[in-house]
């Protein structure tokens, strides 16, 4: 299992292809991110993702600067699928890692790759293999992440930047990770988070999904859920540190911490979201409540009615502690009030902050639903916000919506608020 102690990776490499003693020409170095330069040549590349790798560089130099159990060991990261290697760039470059492992199915990028990671020196050849910084590979990257397991290999980082939905990789990829390392999840598969494509999302992460109201969130808390299954078959738990939604693509991204054992955390904090269509209030319900799911105002209405969704995570999407260390380092780094592709990293950790107030139950409220049922013009955002805190209910901004609040205030109690702002009540 991962909870054995790492092996020092570098000293048993064996290289995946042999290296070639003719140095690769330097890249042309067309894009930059936060400084670093390189060349995506003919792979996928996305500068709207940079947020998403601004988040995983500030976390992993966190991890490396004081979350392991071993600071003297070497800090190893993987990148599964690394694309043309900028992430794997930037782990080198911002994060710390004495060594990274670049992983791409396609062999045809491999130029791409190796001339993007070689203004680090690879290091010397199996000999002396101990000093080597990188790796590039062309594997599926399940199977990547079975053999490191099969050979004891293990990383502090674990980065799988996936298109689609599979999630088959998840499992492996735990395995391959230390205890307490991170795992950087992905999906890309916006149908099965939209509650369109059921079958897909029930095979890949075991979560039945339907149309709601915040499908982006939910679709964050399955890929949450998912990890947090997966961990607990293996005799582990996870910790979610941060989890992104991305317009573009859509993107779901989550970081997650591996920890040793199990808890409660996948009775307490993994169960199903309900929401009833007539009256517009979602809750959370646990295993041993099913058959029991309702809704206040089913006096009034029917059961079909009540959407239902899940298993999932329902527990909170972030750790606000992490988010503060990285919001702190991302102001020493000079990265809070600088905008990378339209995104201030400063206003988007700080409402993922705010979301992470345990008092908040899954999913949140659009205000023209509000508006609607309360049939008012929108108050504005911040006007509410600070309306249902005065009334003593917790509520916040979301990172994924730009019109919507979390909140545990009722949706009725909403609905009067809004009327008072407008002086309607």
């Amino acid at each position: 299992m991962a909870a054995a102690a790492a092996i020092s990776l570098p000293h048993s490499l064996t290289p995946p292809l042999q290296a070639t003693r003719r140095r690769p020409a330097p890249p042309a170095c067309t894009h930059s991110e936060r400084g670093v330069s390189f060349d995506p040549g003919s792979a996928f590349y996305r500068s709207d993702s940079a947020a998403g790798r601004d988040l995983a560089v500030l976390a992993a130099n966190l991890h490396h600067r004081h979350g392991r159990p071993d600071s003297s060991a070497p800090f190893l990261c993987l990148d599964a699928m690394c694309g043309c290697g900028v992430r794997a760039l930037r782990y080198l470059a911002q994060a710390g890692a004495d060594f990274v492992w670049a992983n791409d199915a396609s062999e045809a990028l491999r130029p791409v790759i190796v001339a993007n990671l070689s203004r680090f020196e690879r290091g010397s050849q199996p000999a002396e293999a101990g000093h080597r910084r990188w790796v590039v590979s062309h594997n599926d990257a399940t199977r990547l992440l079975a053999e490191r397991y099969l050979r004891r290999e293990y990383f502090d980082v674990i980065d799988v930047d996936s298109f689609g939905g599979d999630a088959a990789y998840v499992r492996a990829a735990l395995l391959a990770l230390k205890i307490g390392g991170l795992l950087y999840l992905t999906s890309t598969d916006w149908r099965s988070e939209r509650g369109y494509g059921s079958r897909s999302s029930l095979s890949s992460y075991g979560a039945y999904i339907r149309p709601m109201p915040y499908p982006n969130e939910v679709g964050l808390r399955m890929v949450i859920g998912g990890a947090a299954r997966e961990a607990a078959l293996l005799g582990f738990h996870i910790r979610p540190l941060f989890s992104y939604f991305a317009y573009h693509g859509p993107i779901y991204r989550v970081m997650v911490q591996l920890c040793n054992g199990k808890d409660d955390g996948i009775s307490s904090n993994y169960g199903f979201i309900s929401h009833c269509k007539s009256c517009g209030q979602s809750q959370t319900f646990g295993f041993d409540e099913l058959g029991k799911i309702s809704c206040g105002c089913t006096d009034r209405t029917d059961a079909d009615s009540i959407a239902v969704v899940g298993p999932l995570w329902t527990g909170p999407l972030h750790d606000a502690s992490f988010l503060n260390e990285m919001l702190s380092l991302a102001n020493e780094w000079g990265w809070t009030y600088t905008s990378e592709n339209g995104v201030t990293l400063e206003k988007l950790l700080s409402t993922m902050i705010a979301e992470s107030d345990p008092l908040l139950p899954p999913g949140y409220i659009r205000l023209d639903e509000i508006s609607r049922r309360a049939k008012v013009n929108s108050p504005p955002v911040g006007t509410l916000i600070n309306s249902l805190r005065k009334e003593g209910f917790s509520a916040c901004r979301s990172h994924i919506g730009t019109n919507v609040i979390k909140t545990n205030c009722p949706i009725a109690s909403c609905i009067n608020v809004a009327r008072e702002i407008r002086n309607l009540r």
